[in-house]
């Protein structure tokens, strides 16, 4: 798909991440993973992982450091109610935009 599916993502990234922590507090790799089983195979790990700095910065995540097994303790994202609202919105700009693209494709109708 190329180039253009890049672009396309680049956009809609962080609502399918805020769409994932909406569902189950995740960590990155476990987002990773996630999105790659759902087919998102052109995703590096350090576009999820810069992503959630920026959505955590944004206030729009809780963040909480769990241990881990291997290394580390593993930053644990949940998404809060500042997150919930914003979600709410890229669901209703999704919307208005799929629908007229979808007109669109058909022909106007």
């Amino acid at each position: 798909m190329g180039r253009q599916m890049t672009e396309m993502l680049k956009g809609t990234l962080e609502g399918i991440v805020l769409a994932v922590l909406g569902e189950r507090s995740a960590y990155g790799y476990e987002i990773t993973a996630w999105l790659r089983e759902q087919g998102f195979t052109e995703i590096a790990e350090g576009t999820v992982y810069a992503l959630l700095v920026r959505i955590e910065q944004r206030g729009l995540v809780d963040v909480e450091k769990v241990p881990s097994e291997k290394g580390p303790p593993r930053k644990v994202y949940s998404l809060n109610a500042d997150g919930r609202a914003y979600l709410d919105e890229f669901w209703t700009t999704w919307d208005f935009l799929t629908e007229r693209l979808d007109r669109l494709h058909k022909g106007g109708e």
